[in-house]
Formats: C-alpha cells, structure tokens, sequence
C-alpha cells in the first residue's frame, strides 16, 4: 500500500469511530445524568509526541495547500479512545419528592455489586426493603451507610440531608475527586474509580436539589453538525484512495508500455 493511501486510510478510520461516538452521544441526548464522550486520537508527526482531540483530520492530512506529496513518509494517525465530559447538564424541575439533582461538583454514591460506583443520576426511588435507591434497585449510600425511608413526607436540603415526616434519616454521601476525573463508565451513568490511589472526599462546592434532575450534557444540535462534518471529512477520504489507486492503476498498466 503507496504511504499517501496509508494516510488516508488511517484517518478515514478515525473519522468512522468519531462517527459511533457521536451517534452514542447523540442515542443519549434524553438519559438523565448522561455525560458525553469525545473521541482522542495521536497524530504521529516527525518530532511530534501527544495526543489531538477533536481537530480537523483534513486539515492535517492535506495542509493548508492540499498538497499530499509532502507528507512526512512516517505521518499517520490513530485512534486513542474516549474521554468524557464532565460538564453539568441542566436542572430541570419535576417535583417529585425523590428526584434530586446537584448544582455544583460531586456525585452521588452507589452500592453496586461490583462495589461502589458514583453517577449523577438523581432519579431515585425506594426499592422493596424500604431503602433509597436507583430504579434499578441498587441502594443509594449516606454518609452512614444505606438511608432507610419509611415514612410518607420526604424532604431533602441543600445539604443533602434526609428527613421522612420531620424525623431525619440520614445524610446523603457526594463525593468528588480531584481533577481530572479518573473515572470510567461502567454503564448506566455510573462510574468506577480507575485507579485505587485516587482518593475521595466529601463534595463542598455543590447544592443538593430537590424536586429537580439533572439532564444529559449533550448538546443536540453540536452533535449533529460534528456528525455531518465527519461525514464530510470521510468522503473527503474515500476521494483520496480513489485517485490514488487510480493513479496506481495506470502506473502499473500503462507506464512503460510501447505506443
């Protein structure tokens, strides 16, 4: 395979995974407490190190002149993986009595079976041994452990304190971590710590809400007109591998052959 198909090829590929995580971004536009991912990927250049995020594969293939012989023989490009966006999605009012949503940073605390994961997914309910919990059942951790509800009247504050027919039950446990964020998606908007060495602690700067739910981070819109550029930008690619197989073709076929 000639370098320049190589190029392209390899930035043809990357255009492709940009395009299924738009379109997971995009599936998740309406999931309550969803945080978007952007894709990552390493241009080798000749004396380069690092990685791109989201940048123009176009622009870094061709140049500003479109000129693909100058390409160092060695340029190719590779996708990294993912990185997602913590970004606050907006709060939006329900008023049901267990929707919570945080303004600020932090999140809440999940007793899964795979140990303790983290989302900000505040649609909450009471599972059937009375305790707080996500819908699908797994117990919501306070900061002493599972918050039992038994009572009718259920109000929250800002500070995440639970109190059921004026009585309070319990303090609910939001932690943070420091930047970035080693976290990964485990499904579900939850989140598991990626690494033992980063420790938690107890969120300050953030309000907990009641009565409301903090929606996906994905900006609708944006995400289509990113997926009709990646489009773009991958025909743009199938363009170059046409010319240059053709080009090749009629090298191999005609170049040297007796009139």
């Amino acid at each position: 395979m000639s370098e320049t198909m190589y190029v392209a090829g390899s930035g043809a590929l990357v255009q492709q995974m940009r395009l299924e995580v738009l379109s997971n971004n995009l599936s998740n536009v309406n999931t309550v407490g969803f945080k978007e991912d952007r894709t990552v990927f390493r241009a080798y250049l000749p004396g380069a190190s690092g990685s791109i995020e989201e940048v123009s594969d176009i622009e870094l293939i061709s140049g500003n002149q479109g000129h693909l012989q100058y390409l160092p023989s060695n340029f190719h490009v590779e996708f990294e993986g993912t990185k997602t966006s913590f970004a606050p999605g907006q709060l939006k009012h329900t008023g049901n009595e267990l929707d919570v949503g945080l303004d600020g940073k932090g999140f809440f605390c999940i007793q899964t079976p795979d140990g303790v994961c983290y989302t900000r997914k505040g649609n909450f309910s009471v599972n059937e041994n009375g305790v707080l919990a996500t819908q699908e059942g797994l117990p919501v951790l306070g900061r002493g452990g599972e918050i039992k509800i038994e009572g009718r009247n259920i109000a929250i504050d800002v500070e995440g304190n639970i109190s059921v027919d004026g009585k309070k039950v319990g303090t609910m446990k939001i932690i943070d971590f420091q930047r970035p964020y080693a976290l990964d998606k485990v499904g579900d908007t939850l989140f598991a710590q990626s690494t033992e060495e980063v420790g938690e602690k107890i969120a300050e700067e953030v309000n907990v809400n009641q009565g409301f739910l903090e929606l996906s981070n994905v900006d609708a819109v944006k995400v289509m007109t990113e997926m009709i550029e990646v489009l773009r930008a991958y025909e743009s690619y199938q363009k170059v591998i046409r010319c240059v197989d053709e080009i090749n073709s009629k090298a191999i076929n005609e170049v040297g052959t007796l009139a």
